[in-house]
């Protein structure tokens, strides 16, 4: 029986064509991408500051989405659309949640406040007056975020100092660095409360 020769030859072309391949395979043009399903939009009623708003929503669509895309509610701001800078917090049942990592559908049947629904008519919320006073801002945009978080950490018994404070706000984000004033602002409204 013969053996098969194998020649230097013969090994520097397979090796050669093996190398290639990859290189041959990367100048086809990427196949066209799978169509992503149209999910059924759904109906949902949101209670909003007291009020039902049906809507139609894909049922991805995160509340914070909703609010201000569907609900025309636009106070609560899309900061990083991730968790992490508490511009979109609102509350749910009275507790505060970041909106952008909500489901709408999840808070459908569940009472929702926006920083819309703080004040009573005219008549600005204690929170929303203590910022303004202590001048607790300055773009002003984590200012609904901020305000909605210090709402909810003095319904939360987190006041009791400076430091205590700062650890419950500590979620929400403010580049202009206005901190101390915020410090401020949920002191004075925590001592009248």
């Amino acid at each position: 029986m013969d053996q098969p020769s194998v020649t230097r030859r013969g090994v520097i072309g397979g090796t050669a064509a093996g190398l290639a391949f990859p290189l041959v395979a990367r100048a086809q043009p990427p196949a066209a991408p799978l169509p992503t399903p149209n999910p059924a939009m759904m109906n949902i009623i949101l209670q909003v500051n007291g009020h039902n708003l049906p809507l139609t929503l894909d049922p991805r669509t995160s509340l914070l989405d909703a609010l201000r895309e569907n609900a025309g509610l636009p106070g609560t701001k899309k900061g990083c659309d991730r968790g992490a800078c508490g511009a979109c917090t609102v509350h749910i049942d009275g507790r505060r949640v970041v909106s952008c990592l909500t489901l709408a559908a999840r808070a459908q049947g569940h009472a929702i406040t926006t920083i819309e629904g703080l004040a009573h008519g005219d008549e600005l919320h204690p929170m929303q007056a203590a910022f303004l006073h202590h001048d607790a801002y300055q773009c002003g945009y984590c200012t609904p975020g901020q305000i909605m978080s210090a709402v909810a950490l003095i319904a939360e018994g987190h006041a009791g100092s400076d430091a205590e404070i700062r650890e419950y706000m500590s979620g929400n984000i403010c580049r202009c660095g206005a901190y101390n004033n915020i410090v401020d602002a949920v002191r004075d409204v925590a001592g009248k409360a």
